[in-house]
């Protein structure tokens, strides 16, 4: 029985236990503001759903689906019924009327995706499946689910598409150029859907450990006997806050090739949203409805996403990113901080006789 006191009866069965359910949900309300500022662009652009229909032909899609369906097992009653259960439980807590097909692949790299452009699919590895607890799953299918209430499945199927057709035209002057600036904006945007994501997974699972075990053992693999997740999360601040300069420019370069966030700050992510009140809020029951996302404004949606990044940039202990806002707020002693090379913006060990207006002299 749930929450509402509904039975359990086919596509509609309720949780294993007992968990809110959130009648109508819009994704707007646990979308990171950078990936819905994009969604609703894009939502709202004339002629976008003609276009990406005519994309459609070309796009491997059917080719998938196919492959998914011939050379992997499908979910279902009669075929990892846990899943199967699991995946019509995140559907009805998140209102997802149409439950997508869900497969399970070969493959030891624990890893799930949602793609497809008319209907979504969601693809799970054995090798997840074989790592995740069940609470721990359950997360993982919610964040499928989420995905997929998102629309996002469009948007990672092209993605996809376009990796691939860049190598295809690598030997073209300016022509892979091109196309790998369209792919950079398109993971920057796809990382911030994973974020987006998990936050999806986390009204699924309401289990915040769960969550955050997790993504433990997709960075450490099945070993929680030797992992802590308040160290876990102490990496992720040491990875923020930690270095030079010289080492803020080697975290872009080694975040830009990939489509997820790093596991750490995923992590940091969703425990900081767990703990905000807009998570509380939904789970009271007050969270936007779909219903409402056709009067949803585009600008307000941007300035939604500014004001994030520019809260990121203010909060980021990264020496990277305190620059940046040191240039923007025109912050005294930036000059001998420059002068003083890539050590200068190191973070600066507490004063202690007070502050102190001016950097210290540099030796001669």
């Amino acid at each position: 029985m749930s929450d509402d006191g509904r039975e359990q009866t086919g596509n509609e069965r309720v949780p294993s236990r007992q968990r809110r359910r959130f009648p109508g949900i819009s994704s707007r309300a646990y979308e990171h503001p950078a990936d819905r500022s994009a969604l609703v662009a894009l939502r709202k652009l004339s002629g976008f759903d003609t276009v990406f229909k005519a994309l459609s032909g070309l796009l491997p899609e059917r080719s998938l689906r196919l492959l998914f369906l011939s050379d992997s097992v499908r979910v279902s009653e009669r075929q990892f019924k846990h899943l199967h259960d699991m995946l019509l439980d995140a559907c009805y807590i998140l209102d997802l009327e149409k439950v997508p097909p869900m497969y399970v692949n070969q493959d030891p790299q624990p890893n799930a995706m949602c793609i497809g452009l008319d209907e979504p699919i969601i693809v799970v590895t054995t090798g997840l499946v074989e790592l995740l607890d069940e609470e721990e799953m359950r997360a993982v299918v919610g964040h499928e689910v989420g995905h997929a209430l998102s629309g996002h499945a469009v948007y990672r199927t092209i993605l996809l598409f376009l990796t691939t057709l860049a190598l295809k035209v690598a030997w073209i002057p300016l022509g892979n150029l091109a196309i790998m600036a369209i792919v950079t904006a398109l993971r920057e945007w796809f990382r911030k859907s994973e974020l987006s994501a998990d936050r999806a997974g986390l009204l699924v699972g309401q289990d915040v450990k769960a969550s955050m075990r997790g993504l433990m053992k997709i960075a450490g693999g099945n070993h929680l006997h030797e992992m802590n997740v308040d160290a876990f999360l102490e990496q992720a601040e040491e990875y923020e806050a930690g270095g030079d300069l010289r080492d803020s420019v080697l975290k872009i370069l080694n975040v830009l090739p990939r489509s997820h966030p790093f596991a750490t700050i995923r992590a940091a992510e969703l425990k900081k949203w767990a703990e905000s009140r807009d998570y509380q809020r939904i789970m009271d029951g007050h969270y936007p409805r779909r219903t409402e996302d056709k009067d949803t404004s585009v600008s307000d949606s941007f300035r939604e996403s500014a004001a994030s990044y520019a809260d990121d940039m203010k909060t980021s202990k990264d020496p990277l990113m305190k620059l940046v806002t040191d240039l923007a707020g025109g912050a005294g002693g930036l000059g001998g901080r420059v002068r003083r090379g890539f050590d200068g913006f190191k973070s600066p060990a507490p004063p202690k006789d007070g502050p102190q207006d001016t950097p210290p002299r540099d030796e001669e």
